[in-house]
């Protein structure tokens, strides 16, 4: 999984903090000492999967698509890392020396397809129902102050 799932995540969790007014990539970069136009990109990407949306200008930048309780930690992964599995069973038991592949055993998944697909299913039910708003009331009480008396301090 890329670096730009944990960016998203912090970067929601910090916009839902800062309410409904744009905040520029570059705001958000010096938060957390990040490279403005790489987090611009990964922006970018919550942008076309609706969970952000952006606005251009000199007031501009971005904002949350949609309230915290309906985002979840699953749309962000999907947002970067796509819909694919992460395992991908290329079925290597079936190959080299040796083996026949049309041995009634080869019909079905090998059993560490089988709990590599479980296990994939399982983290993902479980990122699916994490949101921004868990993520915001797991935080330490004083970091969404923190994070608006930064905001004040970057914006100027």
């Amino acid at each position: 999984m890329t670096e730009n799932v944990e960016w998203s995540a912090h970067c929601c969790v910090t916009l839902a903090w800062l309410g409904d007014e744009p905040v520029p990539a570059g705001i958000l970069a010096r938060f957390f000492d990040l490279p403005r136009a790489y987090l611009n990109k990964c922006l970018q990407a919550l942008v076309r999967a609706g969970l952000m949306s952006s606005v251009s200008g000199p007031r501009g930048g971005f904002r949350l698509a949609r309230p915290p309780q309906r985002i979840t930690l699953m749309d962000i992964v999907v947002a970067h890392e796509g819909r694919e599995d992460a395992f991908r069973c290329t079925e290597i038991r079936q190959r080299g020396e040796g083996n026949d592949p049309a041995l009634p055993e080869f019909r079905t998944p090998c059993a560490i397809s089988t709990a590599m697909r479980r296990a994939e299913l399982a983290w993902r039910r479980d990122l699916a129902t994490q949101t921004v708003a868990d993520l915001m009331a797991a935080a330490p009480p004083a970091a969404a102050e923190r994070a608006r008396e930064r905001h004040r301090r970057l914006r100027g």
